[in-house]
């Protein structure tokens, strides 16, 4: 009955233990908000509370005592006294579990080694000042010169267990709230306790002794001693390397070539392999010497706990990387199906179109130079398409940093491209309107030229004075473009070049008619059937103009045609003595 009553008065001392630390805790956030006055005034307001919640439990702790004398007195009365602590008791160690959870432990320690920690406080002294305390004093019994620990003791007392050294130095009090957090008896609690000091500080003092501290000082000389070797074999053994690269570059490295171009000269490969070899130096430098300083560190006792966080610092981020990718095969996986599915569809499409642009295949209405542009079009629809299943399974795709880095990158390609996209539409709608081939001779805007490229974003001519235009496709798609060689292919009579003479109306029409064929008819690159033929244009005050018009297949030799047509207009004309009236002119005479 006597412990059952220790008991419940022990978890009423630590409910109020948590409230007064409750109230200390609210007057330190309320010192840091409010003004002094407010301080005030919220102080004496917990204060009250805090009596009041003190009041209730010394009333519930007398309350117990009494139960307890009423029991030893008369017996009846006791059995229901004690069902009735009972009650109070599990009430009570519920609010002690409670408690238990939220309350810090402060751990007393030896050097590095934490031997165990303190919930609960004694009188003034809180958990976290008595823990620094017993540190104290084991740390004098660790320097004490003469150190025995058969002369570590527990004594108990009416309230606790002391652990005492020599009879007369108290390490450590055990008393039964001690016990109570750690669900244990107070005899057992002193017992643990006792044993951990013992064992700790005889530990410590071996480790700190003149001997091991020489043994350890000559470990560590050594491991420096093979770091240093190990860093001159490094540096001696990528420099070799180094040396080896350079002597056998013409023997073993050789430009690469595509096809007929090189793309990549010995020098080039040289300087990258010197490069790659010292990064890796440097890299497994730097490892070598980081990964021995764990090593030295844990030589020592003072240090021995950074060889943990020094690992820790490379260690962390590689298991934090391995789990990643663990983690991530599933969606890898899910990943590599959709690229293959896509990637043989993509070559299937291709090998389609490319049958189509053969000829080997045929759909009607679908032009065979349709076949490329088309096959483009649809990759990168599938391509896209791809992607947008893909996205979901990327690394950190979910995370707002990813979505917001995408969306910034899509304002500014379509912020900055409106000019591109505008020509790539274009370029789509000339492929598809026809209104030229690669090698045709055309006219856009002012530029003549024969088509040498015809892209998505631009078309490239080349003028007959070997000078090469690009012309932006928006502008193809805006402006007029002449076509001077549709008419010139298969089953076609072939593009009409013409010129306009004027000749003196006393000169009989059919006799113009006659020579103008027969000029055309000598100029080269002119058709015989059709057979060129001649339309009178204007009657003019003083002449007629007639035009030639002949045939030609081909157009990107106009300026030759246009010359030895001329040519061969004069020649016949003179033959004939009959005046060209182009271009016009007075003839003046002088009066005598």
């Amino acid at each position: 009955m006597r412990i059952l009553t220790c008991l419940s008065i022990c978890a009423l001392q630590i409910v109020l233990f948590t409230f007064s630390t409750f109230a200390q805790t609210a007057d330190s956030i309320t010192s840091s908000s409010n003004s002094e006055d407010l301080l005030l005034k919220e102080s004496k307001i917990q204060t009250q509370r805090d009596s009041t919640a003190q009041a209730e439990l010394l009333k519930a702790i007398a309350d117990i005592r009494a139960r307890a004398a009423e029991a030893e007195a008369e017996p009846a009365t006791g059995s229901r006294a004690r069902k009735s602590d009972s009650l109070k008791r599990a009430s009570l160690l519920s609010k002690i579990n409670n408690l238990r959870s939220t309350t810090p432990g402060y751990p007393v320690q030896l050097y590095q080694d934490t031997l165990f920690s303190i919930y609960t406080r004694i009188g003034s002294f809180d958990a976290k000042d008595r823990a620094a305390a017993i540190s104290h004093k084991i740390y004098q019994l660790f320097d004490a010169p003469d150190f025995n620990p058969d002369f570590l003791n527990i004594v108990e007392n009416e309230e606790s267990y002391d652990i005492v050294y020599n009879g007369e130095n108290i390490i450590i009090s055990v008393r039964l709230l001690d016990a109570l957090w750690v669900n244990k008896s107070s005899n057992e609690l002193a017992e643990s306790y006792i044993a951990k000091i013992r064992e700790s500080v005889v530990k410590q003092r071996e480790a700190h002794s003149l001997l091991n501290l020489a043994k350890r000082i000559g470990l560590a000389l050594l491991v420096l001693l093979l770091m240093t070797g190990m860093v001159i074999l490094i540096n001696r053994f990528f420099k070799f390397l180094a040396g080896k690269i350079s002597v056998g570059k013409d023997r073993v490295l050789s430009a690469r070539r595509m096809r007929k171009l090189k793309i990549i000269k010995a020098e080039h490969i040289e300087q990258a392999m010197l490069r790659m070899n010292t990064i890796l130096r440097v890299l497994i430098l730097f490892l070598s010497i980081y990964l021995t300083l764990p090593l030295l560190f844990s030589i020592f006792p003072e240090t021995e706990s950074w060889t943990g966080m020094l690992l820790g610092w490379i260690l962390s981020p590689l298991k934090a990387v391995l789990l990643a990718i663990i983690d991530y095969l599933s969606n890898l996986f899910r990943v590599a199906v959709i690229f293959l599915i896509f990637k043989y569809l993509v070559k299937f499409t291709r090998y389609v179109f490319h049958e189509l642009q053969r000829g080997n295949i045929h759909l009607s209405g679908f032009h065979a130079d349709w076949a490329l542009p088309t096959f483009n079009i649809l990759r990168f629809v599938l391509y896209a398409f791809m992607m947008v299943l893909i996205f979901p399974y990327l690394p950190g795709s979910s995370s707002p940093a990813f979505q917001g880095v995408t969306v910034f990158i899509g304002i500014l390609v379509s912020l900055g491209s409106s000019n591109a996209i505008a020509n790539v539409v274009a370029g789509l709608v000339i492929t598809y309107m026809r209104p030229f081939q690669i090698g045709d001779r055309v006219k856009i805007g002012e530029a003549v030229g024969d088509v040498l490229e015809k892209s998505m974003l631009v078309t490239r001519i080349k003028t007959i004075k070997n000078e090469e235009i690009t012309v932006p496709n928006s502008m193809v798609l805006s402006s007029t473009t002449v076509n001077y060689s549709n008419q010139s292919k298969k089953e076609q009579p072939g593009l009409i070049v013409h010129y306009s003479v004027t000749i003196g109306d006393d000169v009989p029409w059919q006799k113009v008619y006659t020579l103008l064929k027969e000029a055309a008819s000598q100029t080269i690159h002119i058709e015989t059937h059709p057979e060129p033929f001649v339309l009178q244009t204007n009657l003019n005050d003083f002449n007629i103009s007639y035009t030639i018009n002949a045939y030609t297949k081909q157009p990107s030799k106009q300026a030759l045609i246009y010359s030895n047509l001329l040519e061969n207009i004069q020649e016949v004309f003179h033959r004939e003595q009959i005046e060209l009236l182009s271009p016009s002119y007075h003839v003046m005479n002088k009066l005598s």
